[in-house]
């Protein structure tokens, strides 16, 4: 299992998952001990506090996969900043998504062709939760 979360990011580490009937969750964490501030680019290692992002990945055997995301908020150390806290970045998707970038590809490359309702259909058949509103809000950011 570790290896499909290095497949995401190699500084990410595997911390439980669980195995439901139609979803397996996978609780996952970065193993760097500092985060740049993305406001001014100031390394920092002083944790505010911790929270859940939880963001959808492609599908395992026909089951929705669930990532939730250790994240952790820091401080930002350059007084001059204009944010004195930041949330982590995690490279395998959005600043804000609900997605893997992977799954963002698929579901444009799945959509292209087709209606978003015909898209929506095809991705819920392949354990894929995504509806038709956010299909077209991916094909207009991906146009």
């Amino acid at each position: 299992m570790n290896e499909f979360i290095k497949s995401l990011n190699v500084d990410y580490t595997l911390v439980d998952y669980k195995n439901k009937s139609d979803t397996i969750v996978f609780r996952i964490k970065s193993e760097l001990d500092s985060a740049n501030c993305p406001y001014c680019e100031t390394q920092s290692c002083k944790i505010h506090s911790r929270y859940e992002r939880e963001i959808q990945d492609l599908p395992i055997q026909h089951k929705q996969v669930i990532l939730l995301v250790l994240t952790r908020k820091f401080f930002c150390s350059n007084p001059e900043c204009t944010h004195k806290t930041f949330a982590e970045k995690h490279d395998f998707a959005s600043r804000n998504g609900q997605m893997s970038l992977r799954l963002n590809n698929h579901i444009v490359n799945t959509s292209l062709k087709l209606s978003s309702i015909e898209s929506s259909k095809l991705l819920e058949s392949e354990a894929i939760k995504v509806g038709k509103s956010s299909i077209c809000s991916l094909l207009k950011k991906n146009a």
